[in-house]
Formats: structure tokens, C-alpha cells, sequence
């Protein structure tokens, strides 16, 4: 695989959320099963697009298929507050998905709510390094078999904002930030830990993202996300109504 980035990544439209959801389970059972004997692992989102996904997985037919035992769960990003906090993205997957699905509780891996947010980014680094077994990020090994991306209106990804200086950092795995308008300091994955992984997969539905999918896609520089590239592949999760016009 070849390093790609948020323009050449390729597209998979789907004509509905639901039907973007099953294509979108079905290819992560898929993934799954490439590589049987290695733990599969996957840092998930927030926002409101991915529960759709979450509670599929706790459904029939895939809540059978997915090999729990060997997958691991990671987050993407979260608001520095206790995990039973209302606006915990850990907490949301826990009440969606962890508590209904035969996952070990030691494969889920949820950022820290102690200490400071400084404090917890360190931890958060210092528990990624030890699964990586290694405090240096390697070409041809991943950190992440998939990185799962969901995109603002305003072009953000993660906790990734305009403007924030948390854009700039190229050597923390994880960052805290304090987004311009949201009530919450966050903790993030960066640019690199983000880089690293087979698979960077944005997750996008709803005709007010289509404007920021093709901003992204154009690589506006205004938009964090336009900076994401994946060591491996990046694959754009669409519905119709969020898809970019045709190019000519």
C-alpha cells in the first residue's frame, strides 16, 4: 500500500444511512478476518453518525461474525470529563456497544478522565506505545489496523479544529486541546498516530456535510482534515446526500 491522503482517497457511496451502516459493517468483518491470528485493532469516533454504526454491530447477523475476542478498541478523541459524563464519547460506546457485545473489558482501551487533560494525554501515549512496543512510529507498522474519522461541518476531524495549535504537533501521539466553541477540553489523536494505520476510514452522512466533504476532498487547507493521510489506505464512507458532484 501506498501513502494516501484525503484527495486520493477513494469513495464508497451508498444510497442511504442504513445502507452506508451495513456496507460499512460488512467491510470491517471483512478486514477482520485478513489477518486471523493477529488482534485486530480500531480507534473509534464520536458524534452522532457513528452510534448508527455501533448499534448495528450489536445486531444480528454481525454481533456473530465480528471476532470480539481478538479485537481491541481504541478512541479517536474524547471530551475531558468522567466517563459517565453525558458527553463521553467513551461512555456513549460502553452504553451502545461494549456493554452488549462479549468483548474483554481489558481489550477496550478508553482515554483517561483523571488528573489533568496534560496528564491524560500522557497516559493515553505512554498505554499506545506499550501495545505498539515501541516509543518511535515505524513505516510498515501500523499502530492502527483501522482508524475510524468522522467529519464537522467545519472541517474538523477528531478533535482536530481550525486554528488550534494541537495542528501543529508532529511528535505527541495524543494531545489535549481546547476547541474554540465547544464547553469541553478534549484529548485527541494527532496527525501522526493518525497516519499510522492501515486503514483511515471517514464516516460521513447528511447533505450539510457535503459542502466540508468537498472542501476535504479538494485539500482546503481551512479544513483539519485535509491534512489527514493514511500510511496505508484512505477510504471515504459516503451516503448519497453527503457525496461530492461529480468531477468532469
Amino acid at each position: 500500500m501506498t501513502e494516501q491522503n484525503t484527495a486520493t482517497g477513494a469513495l464508497h457511496i451508498s444510497a442511504t444511512r442504513d445502507s452506508l451502516m451495513h456496507d460499512l459493517a460488512d467491510w470491517l468483518v471483512k478486514q477482520t478476518l485478513q489477518r486471523p491470528e493477529a488482534p485486530f485493532r480500531i480507534a473509534l469516533s464520536g458524534g452522532s453518525t457513528p452510534q448508527h454504526l455501533y448499534r448495528l454491530m450489536t445486531e444480528e447477523p454481525y454481533v456473530s461474525r465480528f471476532p470480539w475476542q481478538r479485537m481491541q478498541f481504541f478512541l479517536g478523541d474524547d471530551r475531558f470529563v468522567p466517563h459517565d459524563h453525558a458527553d463521553s464519547n467513551y461512555g456513549m460506546m460502553r452504553r451502545l456497544l461494549f456493554s452488549r457485545v462479549p468483548v474483554p473489558a481489558e481489550n477496550i482501551f478508553p482515554m483517561p478522565d483523571k488528573g489533568t487533560a496534560e496528564q491524560a494525554a500522557k497516559e493515553y501515549e505512554a498505554t499506545l506505545k506499550q501495545i505498539y512496543r515501541g516509543d518511535a512510529l515505524q513505516a510498515g507498522k501500523p499502530l492502527f489496523d483501522v482508524n475510524l474519522l468522522g467529519l464537522g461541518t467545519d472541517g474538523h476531524t477528531a478533535s482536530l479544529f481550525p486554528d488550534q495549535p494541537v495542528l501543529q504537533e508532529r511528535t505527541a501521539w495524543v494531545a489535549p486541546c481546547v476547541p474554540p466553541v465547544a464547553p469541553h477540553t478534549r484529548l485527541t489523536l494527532t496527525y501522526p498516530a493518525i497516519h499510522a494505520s492501515r486503514y483511515v476510514i471517514f464516516l460521513v452522512e447528511g447533505a450539510d456535510k457535503k459542502e466540508a466533504v468537498t472542501r476535504v476532498r479538494a485539500q482546503d487547507p481551512a479544513c483539519p482534515a485535509s491534512a489527514v493521510t493514511s500510511a496505508g489506505d484512505l477510504i471515504w464512507f459516503l451516503d448519497q446526500p453527503a457525496a461530492p458532484a461529480p468531477q468532469n
